[in-house]
């Protein structure tokens, strides 16, 4: 349980980081600058020590530039204006200051000769300095990987955690260990409590679904069997010719509604126990969607050209490549019309194409984008476009002019 929210914590954590590191720098600069002290005042006491008893006279003043020592005396005659000079060949620090009366400037000699490090020792400092940033600056860096890691903790764990549950078997320990006053009321308990409802909901969705393709199957097929038996029944009785059409009309609806169910059972199922790994052959299942389609064609003068130019194998659900091949058959037997054609239906290596030409006055009435809409060939095609995706296949339609082609590969 955490008690600030997230930003806060954030917020903190940063504070805290740059503080750290403010402070470490701080102790940083503060030895150095007492190291460089202690570093100048022990180069000058080992110089007074070498020359003992005889004290050094590191500073001098001179009035006139003439007394000055000779390698200084043409560079004072230049005039130079009051501050503090450097010249390093004769390691000799010069002030200028200004001089009542008559003179102009007076000069202060400070000899470092003997007190500054040699041009090595400035390099070992220079590489003792890079050294202690460079650590510093790791340990900056790993503390702001430690504190940062320590804010976003709650959101590291709750991500784990959602990874974690498999959505197709949720139990009630996902819920328990997902519940949202674990994290307290802040982002993160909001967050959480939110996939929280959303995962009641899923586990609600699912377990419908479940119901749902459990007992449709026998709710729902029980009374098509019923239907199918009765209409076999009549067929066995002296019926009338008027009476035998109206029979075959209603076997024939009978035989869609029970397609169109399981259509629909077999979208709604979310898995299907491994079926969707099945290797089937595609010219057999298309030939017997062309027998069971054709009375769709009676009364019309329409010739179907069936070209097997290959036999192919699908590795997919059976059932939904069935639905699928009935339903381009069905759409393409259903919108020829008498004395257009033929329709051609193609069986290639990785492609089934079924071909049907538009009438004329399709042609003046419908716009190329209403006739390329699946839904302009009725509610099948769309759910073609939905097994396809299921399965892995690939789906389109092209309209022309003259022709619809629909085109399912693999």
């Amino acid at each position: 349980m955490y008690r600030h929210s997230l930003r806060k914590r954030v917020a903190i954590a940063f504070a805290t980081c740059v503080a750290a590191l403010s402070v470490a720098w701080g102790f940083a600069f503060f030895t150095a600058i007492r190291l460089s002290e202690d570093r100048v005042l022990m180069h000058q006491l080992q110089r007074a020590a070498e020359s003992y008893p005889t004290m050094p006279m590191n500073i001098r003043g001179y009035d006139e530039a003439a007394n000055l020592p000779v390698s200084l005396r043409d560079w004072a005659k230049t005039d130079p204006e009051q501050g503090v000079y450097e010249f390093t060949d004769e390691e000799l620090h010069v002030a200028v200051i200004p001089s009542g009366g008559e003179l102009q400037h007076a000069f202060v000699v400070f000899d470092v000769a003997g007190i500054e490090a040699a041009s090595s020792e400035d390099w070992f400092w220079l590489l003792v300095i890079t050294g202690a940033v460079g650590t510093l600056g790791m340990l900056g860096f790993g503390l702001g990987v430690v504190v940062m890691r320590r804010a976003v903790a709650p959101v590291v764990h709750l991500a784990n955690m959602v990874a974690d549950i498999d959505l197709e078997h949720l139990s009630a320990g996902d819920h328990k260990r997902i519940e949202s006053s674990r994290f307290g009321n802040d982002e993160v308990g909001a967050l959480a409590g939110t996939i929280e409802k959303t995962l009641e909901r899923v586990n609600a969705f699912i377990e419908r679904e479940r119901y749902f393709t459990g007992s449709a199957s026998h709710e729902l097929r029980t009374p098509i069997t019923v239907i199918t038996g009765a209409l076999e029944l009549l067929e066995q009785s002296d019926l009338s010719a008027t009476d035998v059409k109206t029979v075959d009309r209603a076997r024939r609806a009978t035989f869609d509604m029970k397609k169109t169910l399981e259509m629909f059972l077999c979208l709604a199922r979310e898995t299907d126990e491994g079926l969707y790994e099945e290797q089937f052959l595609v010219v057999p299942l298309v030939s017997q969607a062309i027998d069971q389609q054709r009375y769709l064609l009676s009364g019309k003068s329409v010739d179907v050209d069936f070209e097997e130019q290959a036999s192919p194998k699908v590795c997919g659900h059976l059932q939904a490549f069935v639905i699928a091949t009935n339903n381009l058959v069905r759409n393409a037997f259903e919108h020829t019309l008498d004395g257009q054609g033929p329709i051609t239906i193609r069986v290639k290596e990785h492609e089934l194409f079924v071909t049907n030409q538009l009438n004329s006055d399709a042609d003046d009435n419908q716009t190329p984008a209403e006739m390329s809409s699946p839904q302009g060939y009725g509610l099948g095609l769309g759910i073609v476009q939905r097994l396809c995706e299921r399965n892995g296949w690939s789906f389109s339609i092209h309209v022309d002019r003259r022709h619809v082609i629909a085109r399912l590969s693999w």
